[in-house]
């Protein structure tokens, strides 16, 4: 009698995971972005901005009024991306850009084309990363990761952390990849993902809190080493000398 009872339990699991599947969801993902700032006239751009938490940005800010810059590796794609969000949103101001972050060469040139189309930036959304790639190296010579992640795209006001979020983010590895289809059910999806870097990029007032990390649109906590205005100092003057940049 128990072995049955076992064996129901164990057929009946994946049908309950499934039901709660939902509200597991939710309740991993507390964070929302409830701002209702409007952009007309506000000039944006997003990188990585053609798939993923990239795009469910780059659509909400599109939604709001604002000229989104879509800033892309993949032109064609990204032009697909457009004409959806255009399509979606009723903004026709919504614009893709060639910009490859593993190359310096190709992010000065975003920069000089974009200066000469725009007085202004408003917002910039450094979307755009790669994980667990094969080892390679940039352009320039620096290890992909490092090269892509932190020198080419800068230094950002905010850094978040939007969670665990079905994107393409681990394309490649197999195993991930793997991971994420059996736990579909409970990760973000990329409208989740996006709320947080939506939450820094309206939400008024959080000036105050520059250069701190977010999750689920809250502050949390980083370890000491991040703190350390020692250790930041370092990496600021190793990351302009390696990109030939003034420190100051």
């Amino acid at each position: 009698m128990v072995e049955l009872l076992l064996l129901l339990l164990l057929l009946l699991l994946p049908f309950l995971l499934y039901m709660a599947a939902p509200q597991i969801r939710k309740m991993l993902s507390s964070g929302v972005c409830t701002s209702t700032v409007q952009l007309p006239g506000k000039v944006v751009v997003v990188t990585g901005a053609n798939t993923g938490i990239g795009k469910e940005t780059a659509k909400e800010l599109a939604q709001r009024g604002a000229r989104v810059y879509l800033a892309c590796r993949d032109v064609e794609k990204g032009e697909l991306v457009a004409k959806d969000i255009q399509t979606t949103t009723g903004n026709q101001q919504v614009l893709v850009r060639k910009l490859d972050l593993s190359d310096t060469k190709s992010i000065r040139a975003f920069a000089k084309g974009f200066l000469t189309e725009e007085k202004h930036l408003h917002i910039l959304i450094n979307n755009a990363g790669v994980m667990m790639c094969p080892y390679s190296k940039t352009a320039d010579g620096f290890e992909m990761h490092i090269g892509v992640n932190h020198l080419g795209s800068g230094v950002t006001t905010y850094s978040v952390h939007p969670g665990t979020v079905q994107s393409e983010l681990v394309r490649h590895s197999s195993f991930m990849r793997w991971m994420w289809w059996l736990f579909s059910f409970f990760i973000k999806t990329p409208q989740q993902g996006a709320q947080t870097s939506l939450h820094c990029a309206l939400t008024e007032g959080l000036e105050i809190l520059s250069g701190n990390h977010f999750s689920d649109c809250h502050v949390t906590w980083v370890s000491a080493q991040a703190r350390n205005e020692t250790i930041a100092r370092r990496l600021w003057d190793v990351s302009c000398d390696l990109l030939g940049l003034p420190m100051d």
